[in-house]
């Protein structure tokens, strides 16, 4: 043997036990539960995005103060419980700076929401 065939003999023969430990073969009953796990969470997720989405469209455009509800209205920043009622029971607006004319809401509260309301 010429010494080039006896270091590939040799390299060959170290090389073959780590050949055989390959990574551990799993059954198709396992991919299987992995792949059901892994498709749950995604319908988690996209459920939740979902969800957000729904919600923004809801919100799209700015709020109308003299149909909202009070509910509506507490969706705005600063607004309160107190605040909103207080809104409702002020109807009907012609714009929106009337909120503050009534004094219903700070001039502060009202720049907060100011892009955000409208009376129609």
């Amino acid at each position: 043997m010429t010494r080039n065939s006896k270091l590939a003999w040799l390299f060959t023969l170290a090389l073959t036990p780590l050949a055989a430990c390959t990574p551990e073969k799993r059954s198709p009953d396992a991919i299987r539960e992995d792949t059901a796990r892994a498709t749950s969470e995604a319908t988690k997720d996209v459920k939740a995005v979902a969800q957000g989405v729904v919600e923004g469209l809801k919100q799209k455009g700015p709020l109308n103060i003299n149909k909202a509800s009070e509910n509506d209205l507490e969706t705005l920043p600063g607004i309160d419980e107190a605040a909103a009622r207080r809104i409702v029971d002020g109807r009907p607006y012609d714009n929106g700076s009337d909120l503050i004319k009534k004094h219903l809401i700070s001039k502060a509260e009202y720049d907060r929401i100011a892009s955000r309301i409208v009376a129609k």
